[in-house]
């Protein structure tokens, strides 16, 4: 994953749990706009999540931030 992915994915996931608490759940998804207008981007963060760590769709923003932080 492209470090400007993983600083936004890292952004995201602490702003959800600052905001929701650390049982917030997510899905790569919430890492972009409601529109695809990267979709390299987009597919770099599917195959991330899918294919290289088999996560199921929604996931604790914590385990993803540790995950990311980590270099997973």
């Amino acid at each position: 994953m492209r470090p400007s992915l993983r600083a936004k994915a890292i952004s995201v996931c602490e702003d959800k749990i600052a905001k929701k608490g650390e049982g917030v759940g997510l899905s790569f998804y919430a890492f972009f706009a409601n529109k695809n207008d990267d979709p390299d981007l987009l597919m770099e963060a599917a195959e991330w999540w899918i294919k290289t760590n088999a996560l199921d769709h929604f996931e604790k923003a914590v385990k993803i931030r540790e995950m990311i932080k980590s270099g997973k």
